[in-house]
């Protein structure tokens, strides 16, 4: 007999039912409570906690604005470069492939280590800033985790050591440090903007989520700076020194007509692109920064200010006989006996006891004043940083040695800019225009130097000494006529001057009919037996001058013969 009760299906108690669905229930509503705590609740809280872990305001770089010659070509510009930074923490969580990375970037492995230690509470440490392109895809294709790369901006110059000590240079950050970069800061440097973007947990840019504040690129600077001008004043400038063995020098060429400087060169000169091989000192612009006698150049000003006065003309003649005087206890000496001469003779044979005659014939002031109002122991106002103001006394000499040596260019002293601005007065008819690095259309000039009819007799004067039988035939350039005077002096030490170390200058302009340029050359210490301004700096002046004439294509005024320059060894005293 079959039991019918066995064959009856289990039933589990209805409790059971209700348990289990009270579980899910409970289940349904906390997870529901979890979403509204996570969705509604918590919202900005969780947003700002996953923004801190992955979104980032970041600084978007702004390039630096460029500097150009007049022309418009490019002397200064910054490229965009890629550099190398990480977040040391998670750097160091694969602190065994540190020596990879030391590796493409070239640097020591454990130093590297060392630094990422000292770092590791930091959240952005740069571990190489302005690598080639090719070295930031190398470290990049490592996948190290927290390295990423930064678009930043590098200064690039393509003269390279042609303009270095005039244009000077920039930090790692593009900040100007010398020269022009630093004068225009406020000019060319641009402001960067801020972006927030969105990182992964390497530290790597995925999305660029919004833009802050864009960036202002720097403006753009147009020099008056000339660059055919400037290759060639550097090449022949260069060779000079080489030449000679000079210890250096400097070259300006400005337009006396707008006061722009044109070209401007030193020796020994250093190239902006390679920081590493920078010596110090190497950057300073010693046209500008580094001051010197000028010797026999300050004699047209004694010689202006002697007409100015109207205690002598062109003819006006002086014994010079025998070729040495005697002022209070010093002796003041010319080259040779030159005899009887007159004003004219006095700038082309380059008399100093003509020179001193005429300052002691002069009021106490009057020459002292003549080389104030053409700027001597004064800055010109072109702004470039450290410039000298050069020496001159705060008050007329008192006594008639110091009047005397005074107006043959020893007791103050002047870099080869303030000569050139000076000699731009003598250019200008007697008005000295303030000098520019910036393109200019017109000059901005300073009291009058000179009277109109005194600054053409000067030049008039000038001529004779390029001409033969002068100090300066080096200078001339056939088919124009030039107008300069050399200057040779012997460099002040301790207790005096030397006896063998000298300081060679020419200052001059073309053409003399209407000067167009204005150039001075100093060259500092040239070995040797040449170390006159006649015979080292001279020359000098006539091969940039005539190149520099053709290429701005300036019309020759009218030589009707060709001077042939005085061979070196027929020079001799008379090559001051």
């Amino acid at each position: 007999m079959v039991n019918n009760t066995a064959r009856q299906t289990y039933q589990p108690p209805h409790w059971r039912y209700v348990a289990v669905l009270v579980v899910f229930a409970l289940l349904a509503g906390s997870a529901f409570w979890r979403a509204v705590d996570l969705q509604v609740v918590r919202k900005d809280f969780l947003q700002h906690q996953g923004d801190a872990r992955h979104l980032r305001v970041i600084s978007d770089p702004a390039h630096r604005g460029m500097l150009t010659d007049r022309t418009g070509e490019p002397l200064a510009i910054s490229t965009p470069v890629d550099s190398i930074w990480a977040h040391p923490k998670n750097l160091l969580e694969a602190a065994d492939r540190l020596p990879e990375l030391a590796e493409a970037l070239d640097l020591d492995p454990s130093r590297l280590a060392q630094r990422l230690r000292e770092r590791s509470d930091r959240q952005f440490v740069y571990l190489r800033r302005h690598v080639p392109p090719h070295r930031a895809d190398e470290v990049m294709a490592l996948d190290l985790p927290g390295v990423a790369v930064r678009r930043e901006y590098r200064r690039f110059y393509p003269a390279g050591e042609v303009t270095g000590q005039l244009l000077g240079f920039t930090d790692v950050d593009d900040v100007g440090l010398e020269g022009l970069e630093l004068s225009y800061e406020g000019w060319l440097r641009g402001e960067p903007g801020r972006k927030r973007v969105l990182q992964d947990q390497r530290g790597r840019i995925i999305e660029d989520v919004e833009q802050l504040r864009e960036p202002r690129p720097g403006r753009d600077l147009r020099l008056s700076i000339d660059r055919r001008l400037q290759y060639l004043a550097y090449r022949e400038f260069k060779q000079a020194v080489n030449t000679h063995d000079a210890d250096g020098g400097s070259l300006v060429l400005m337009s006396p007509k707008t006061g722009e400087i044109l070209a401007m060169v030193n020796q020994p000169a250093f190239n902006p692109n390679n920081r590493r091989a920078m010596e110090p000192g190497s950057h300073r612009n010693s046209a500008v920064v580094d001051a010197y006698e000028p010797g026999s150049t300050i004699k047209p000003f004694t010689v202006a200010a002697a007409l100015d006065a109207g205690i002598a003309t062109p003819e006006t003649e002086f014994d010079t006989e025998p070729g040495y005087m005697r002022v209070g206890n010093h002796g003041i000496y010319d080259l040779r006996d030159y005899g009887r001469i007159d004003v004219s003779t006095v700038l082309s044979k380059s008399s100093n006891i003509g020179a001193a005659k005429l300052a002691l014939d002069m009021e106490n002031d009057e020459l002292w004043r003549m080389l104030d109002r053409a700027g001597f122991g004064q800055r010109s106002g072109a702004g470039f940083p450290g410039e000298s103001s050069g020496r001159l006394a705060d008050m007329p000499p008192r006594s008639d040695v110091e009047r005397a040596t005074l107006a043959f260019g020893y007791g103050l002293s002047s870099t080869p800019m303030q000569l050139a601005r000076a000699y731009a007065a003598i250019a200008s008819d007697g008005r000295m225009p303030m000098p520019s690095f910036v393109r200019q259309d017109e000059a901005e000039y300073y009291e009058r130097v000179m009277t109109p009819g005194t600054a053409s007799v000067v030049r008039d004067m000038l001529e004779q000494a390029v001409l033969p039988g002068g100090t300066a035939t080096r200078a001339s350039i056939p088919a124009y006529r030039v107008a300069g005077k050399t200057g040779t002096v012997r460099k002040s030490m301790a207790g005096g001057y030397a006896d063998d170390r000298y300081v060679a200058w020419f200052a001059g302009m073309a053409p003399a009919s209407d000067p167009e340029l204005v150039m001075v050359v100093m060259l500092d210490e040239p070995s040797g037996d040449a170390y006159y301004g006649g015979q080292v700096a001279a020359p000098v002046f006539a091969e940039v001058m005539g190149g520099a004439l053709r290429l701005l294509n300036i019309a020759p005024d009218g030589l009707d013969s060709e001077l042939v320059p005085t061979p070196l060894t027929a020079m001799g005293e008379e090559s001051q």
